[in-house]
C-alpha cells in the first residue's frame, strides 16, 4: 500500500527535525560561539534548503518556540539569525497565522514594554520588519491580536531610530486597512505617538508619519481627527514640499472617503483650500484636482437638493475676474454652507504671531472668496474688520493677498453694501487701512456698478476727517491711489466728482514733503483733466478755482501752523499757473487777511515766500491778464509796508525778511510804473531804509536791491531832500560785514548818483557832496575789487555832479569847491600817511568819452 502524501511529509519533517536536533541542543550552551553556528545550521537546514510547504510548516512548528527564545538571546548575533530564519519560515509555509498565539507575545516582550527590552536598533527594525510581513501574511487574522499590535505600536513609531519609526508606520497603516472592523476599537491609542513623531527632524519619517495618520483615522475612529488637524494644518508650513503633499492627499482622501467627512467639511476644506496656493505648481494641481473631485461627488449626493442651481449653473457675475475658472457647484456649495464656520477662525489666523501662518491665511481668504462669490454679502462686517487689520500687517504678501480678497469684494458684492460700510468706517476714523480697502473694493468693481456711488465716494474722500487726517507719506499714498484707481475705473464718469477729487490731490501736494508723492499727484490732476477732455491741469482749476479758494479761505481767519488750509492755498495758488490772473478778486483777499501782522507769523512767512515766487513770474501768474496793476497798491500798502515795520523777536525779523524779498520781487518784476512808485514812495522807503539795519544779512542786501529798484523807477523824480536822506544810511552799508551787501549797497549808490538831476543844487548841498567825496575816495582801497570798480563808476558820476554844464574839465574853477576838494584831499592822505598829490593823481586825469573814468596804471590805490 502506497504511503499518502501527509504520512510523506511528516516522515521528511521528523527526519529533518531529527537532523536539527543536535542543534537545537546547542541553543542551551552557555557559548556564544557555540550558539550562533547552532543557529546558522539551523537556518541552513530549516530555511534556506529546499523543502515542501507542508514540510516546512512541520518544522516551523517543531523550530518556534527554540527561535523565539533565541530572540531574547544576549548575543546580538544569535538574535539576528533568530528574526532572520523566522522571517524565510514564514514566508514559505502555508498556514502562517498558526504561530501567531506565539509570536506575537514574543515581539511584545522585545519591543512593546516601557523599558526598551532590544537594544540594538538594527534589530527593532528588523523585529518591524518582520511584523510587517506577517501583517501582510496574516491579513484579517490578527484583527484578534488588536491588542498586542497596539501595544507594540504604540512604542515603535516615537522609537528613537528613525528607521523603525517609519516602519511602524508603514506597519500602522497596512493593519488598519486589514483590521477596520476591530481597528477603530483602539485607533486612538496610536494618535498620540504619531502626533508625537509628525514633528520629527527627517522629512521622510514626517511624510510617512501624515500618511499613517490618514490611514489611522480613515479606518479607524473619525473622531480622532479634532485631535490631528491643528499638527497637519502645521504641516502645511513645512519646508519639505514631499511633507505638504502628503498633507494634501491625506486630507482630499478624507474629504471623499471618510465616513463621518459631512461633521469634519468645515475643518477640511480648508485644508485642502490652503495647497490651491502652495508654491509647488505640483502640489496646487494635487489640491484642486482632489477638490474638483470633492465638489463633483457631494454635487452628486445632494443632487435633488441642487436641481435648481444646475439649471443656472452656467450663469456668471457679471464682473467676473478676467481669465479666471468658475470653480464647479457642488465646490462653491461646499464653501458658502462653510463659510460662517471657516471665516472666524481665517480672520484669527490672518492676525496670528507667526508671519508664515498669517501669509497662509490671506492666502486661503482669496479662494473662500472667489468660491463664495456674492454668499459673501452676509459676512461683510466681519470680513472688513479682518482686512483692515490684515492691510496693516508688516508681511507684504499679507497685504497683498489682502488687497486682492478686497478687489473680490468689489467683484461679488454690491457697492451699495459694501461701500456703505467702508465709506461709513472711514468717515468715523480713517486710516491708511479704510483707504487701502476702499481703494482695491473700486478697483475690483466695475464703472457701471459705481456710477451712481460715486458722488457719495468723491465727498467722502474730500471731507477734512477723511483727507487732512495725517501728513504721513503711507496714508498719503493711499489717499492719492483711491483717486487714481477711480480716474482709471470711471474715466469720464469723473467728471461728476472732479471736484471732490481735486480737492484730495490738491491736499496731498499740499500736505507732503515727498517730491515723488507730490510728482504723482500733479500727474494725476493731469490725468483727471484728461479723463474729462481738458488739455491740461490748468483747465480744470479754470473750472474750480474758486471753489477751491472758497473751499480753503473759509477758515481763513482761524489759520495757525498748524492749519492745512493754508497748505492748500498756497499749493492752489501757485499749481494754478495764469488761471491765478484771472481770480485776482477773490485771492488778494484772502492774501490781505491772511498777511497782517495780527496774524500767525509762520503762516506770513509762508505766504511771503509764496508770494515772492509768484511776484518773480508775475506776467505767467498774477498779472497773466494783465490785471495785477489794480491790486499793487493794495500789495504794497496794506501788505508790505505792515510786515515791514519793526517788532522785537526772530520770528519778526524773519517775517520782514520775506516782506523785503517779496518787496524785492515786485520790482524785479517790472510791474510798478512810475506813478505808483512816487505815489507810494513817502510809505515805503523809510520801511526799506529801516531794512538796512536788520541783523539779518538777507534783509540788509534786499534791501540794498530794493532801493536800487525803486530810484531807477523814480529816476530823476525823486525830491533832492529825500535823496540826501537816502545817501547817509547807504554809506553805512559799504562797511557791512558782508561783500554782497557791500557791493550791492555801492551799486545803489551808482543809481543814486543818477537820480541826482538838474533840481539837485550843487552849491546848496556842499556839504552833502564833500562827505560823498570823502566816503568814497575811503572805499577805493577796498580789498574787493568788484567794489572798487563799482565806486569808481560812482566817481565818475560824483564828477558829473560838480561838472558845470559848459565846461568837460575837472570842475576846479569854482574856487570854493576847489578848495574843498585840496582840504578833503589832504586830509584824508594824512588818515592813510601818503602824499596829497598821489590822491589827487587818481583823478587827474581827463574824463573819458563814455563810461566810467580809468585810473593810471603805474599808480596803485592806498
Amino acid at each position: 500500500m502506497a504511503e499518502s502524501p501527509v504520512d510523506a511529509e511528516a516522515d521528511q519533517a521528523a527526519e529533518v527535525c531529527q537532523a536539527l536536533g543536535r542543534h537545537l541542543n546547542c541553543l542551551s550552551s552557555e557559548s556564544k560561539s557555540s550558539r550562533r553556528r547552532a543557529l546558522e545550521c539551523i537556518r541552513a537546514e530549516a530555511a534556506e534548503r529546499q523543502l515542501p510547504s507542508g514540510v516546512r510548516q512541520r518544522v516551523l512548528a517543531t523550530l518556534l518556540r527554540p527561535l523565539l527564545s533565541a530572540l531574547s538571546d544576549p548575543a546580538e548575533r544569535c538574535r539576528e539569525l533568530s528574526i532572520c530564519t523566522l522571517a524565510e519560515l514564514l514566508r514559505a509555509v502555508p498556514r502562517p497565522h498558526e504561530v501567531l498565539p506565539y509570536l506575537l507575545p514574543a515581539i511584545v516582550q522585545r519591543l512593546g514594554l516601557p523599558e526598551l527590552a532590544e537594544p540594538a536598533e538594527e534589530l527593532r527594525l528588523a523585529l518591524v520588519e518582520l511584523l510587517v510581513f506577517v501583517v501582510e501574511l496574516c491579513g484579517a487574522r490578527l484583527a484578534s491580536y488588536l491588542d498586542d499590535m497596539v501595544r507594540i505600536l504604540q512604542r515603535t513609531i516615537v522609537d528613537p531610530f528613525p528607521e523603525v519609526k517609519k516602519k511602524s508606520c508603514e506597519c500602522a497603516a497596512k493593519y488598519a486597512k486589514w483590521t477596520p472592523e476591530t481597528f477603530h476599537m483602539q485607533s486612538e491609542s496610536l494618535i498620540k505617538p504619531l502626533m508625537q513623531t509628525i514633528s520629527h527632524q527627517h522629512s521622510k519619517v514626517r511624510v510617512s508619519v501624515i500618511r499613517t495618520t490618514g490611514a489611522v483615522i480613515q479606518y479607524g475612529n473619525g473622531k480622532s481627527v479634532d485631535d490631528v488637524l491643528s499638527h497637519l494644518a502645521q504641516r502645511l508650513f513645512d519646508d519639505a514640499p514631499l511633507v505638504r503633499q502628503a498633507v494634501t492627499e491625506v486630507v482630499g482622501s478624507w474629504l471623499l472617503d471618510l465616513r463621518d467627512r459631512y461633521s469634519f467639511f468645515h475643518k477640511l476644506i480648508p485644508l485642502l483650500l490652503s495647497s490651491c496656493s502652495d508654491e509647488v505648481p505640483q502640489i496646487r494641481e494635487l489640491a484642486s484636482d482632489y477638490w474638483r473631485k470633492v465638489g463633483l461627488q457631494w454635487q452628486q449626493e445632494n443632487e435633488e437638493d441642487l436641481k435648481d442651481k444646475l439649471d443656472w449653473s452656467a450663469e456668471l457675475s457679471v464682473n467676473y475676474p478676467v481669465g479666471a475658472e468658475r470653480p464647479g457647484l457642488g465646490c462653491r456649495e461646499l464653501v458658502f454652507r462653510n463659510l460662517f464656520k471657516i471665516l472666524p477662525a481665517v480672520s484669527r489666523d490672518i492676525t496670528d504671531w507667526v508671519p508664515a501662518t498669517r501669509i497662509k491665511a490671506s492666502q486661503l481668504l482669496i479662494v473662500l472668496l472667489f468660491h463664495a462669490e456674492d454668499h459673501i454679502t452676509q459676512h461683510m462686517e466681519l470680513l472688513l474688520s479682518t482686512l483692515y487689520r490684515s492691510c496693516s500687517d508688516e508681511e507684504k504678501p499679507v497685504v497683498q493677498n489682502s488687497l486682492k480678497a478686497a478687489e473680490l469684494i468689489g467683484t461679488f458684492v454690491e457697492p451699495e453694501v459694501s461701500l456703505k460700510l467702508i465709506l461709513t468706517a472711514l468717515e468715523k476714523s480713517a486710516c491708511t487701512a479704510h483707504l487701502m480697502v476702499l481703494g482695491a473694493v473700486i478697483r475690483g468693481s466695475s464703472a457701471q456698478a459705481l456710477h451712481p456711488h460715486l458722488i457719495n465716494i468723491g465727498e467722502s474722500l474730500a471731507l477734512p476727517d477723511t483727507c487732512q487726517v495725517s501728513a504721513k507719506v503711507e496714508y498719503l499714498e493711499q489717499l492719492l491711489l483711491c483717486a487714481q484707481i477711480l480716474i482709471t475705473v470711471c474715466g469720464k464718469q469723473c467728471g461728476e466728482i472732479n471736484l471732490p477729487l481735486l480737492k484730495v490731490l490738491v491736499t496731498v501736494v499740499s500736505m507732503t514733503s515727498d517730491e515723488e508723492l507730490k510728482n504723482k499727484a500733479k500727474k494725476t490732476i493731469a490725468s483727471l483733466a484728461a479723463a474729462e477732455g481738458l488739455d491740461s491741469c490748468l483747465g480744470l482749476y479754470r473750472l474750480h478755482i474758486r471753489q477751491l479758494i472758497e473751499w480753503v479761505a473759509s477758515a481763513q481767519h482761524e489759520w495757525t501752523k498748524y492749519s492745512v488750509q493754508h497748505l492748500q492755498f498756497e499749493t492752489i495758488i501757485t499749481q494754478s499757473g495764469p488761471v491765478l490772473g484771472e481770480s485776482l478778486d477773490i485771492v488778494f483777499p484772502v492774501l490781505k487777511s491772511c498777511l497782517q501782522p495780527s496774524k500767525d507769523p509762520e503762516v506770513r512767512l509762508k505766504l511771503f515766500s509764496v508770494l515772492s515766487k509768484l511776484l518773480l513770474k508775475a506776467n505767467e501768474t498774477l498779472n497773466s491778464q494783465g490785471h495785477f496793476s489794480s491790486y499793487l497798491e493794495t500789495l504794497v500798502r496794506d501788505i508790505l509796508v505792515p510786515n515791514l515795520l519793526w517788532h522785537a523777536g526772530r520770528t519778526a525779523a524773519a517775517v520782514r525778511t520775506t516782506a523785503v524779498s517779496c518787496l524785492w520781487a515786485l520790482l524785479h518784476s517790472k510791474m510798478i510804473t512810475l506813478e505808483q512808485a512816487l505815489g507810494l514812495y513817502e510809505d515805503l522807503m523809510p520801511k526799506v531804509i529801516a531794512a538796512l539795519d536788520e541783523d539779518s544779512r538777507m534783509s540788509r542786501l534786499l534791501a540794498c536791491r530794493a532801493i536800487s529798484a525803486i530810484l531807477k523807477v523814480c529816476g530823476n523824480q525823486v525830491d533832492p531832500e529825500e535823496l540826501n536822506k537816502l545817501y547817509p544810511e547807504l554809506l553805512k552799508r559799504l562797511d557791512d560785514c558782508l561783500d554782497e551787501v557791500r557791493i550791492a549797497a555801492a551799486k545803489a549808490l551808482s543809481v543814486w548818483f543818477q537820480c541826482c538831476g538838474n533840481d539837485y543844487d550843487r552849491s546848496l548841498f556842499k556839504s552833502h557832496i564833500e562827505f560823498l567825496y570823502h566816503a568814497l575816495l575811503v572805499h577805493l582801497d577796498d580789498p574787493e575789487s568788484e567794489i572798487q570798480k563799482v565806486l569808481l563808476g560812482e566817481t565818475f558820476w560824483f564828477r558829473r555832479l560838480h561838472k558845470s554844464k559848459e565846461d568837460n574839465l575837472w570842475p576846479h574853477q569854482t574856487c570854493e569847491i576847489k578848495v574843498s576838494f585840496i582840504k578833503i584831499t589832504e586830509q584824508i592822505a594824512a588818515e592813510h600817511q601818503c602824499p596829497p598829490c598821489r590822491i589827487r593823481t587818481i583823478y587827474s586825469h581827463p574824463l573819458p568819452s563814455v563810461g566810467k573814468p580809468v585810473l593810471d596804471p603805474q599808480s596803485k590805490m592806498f
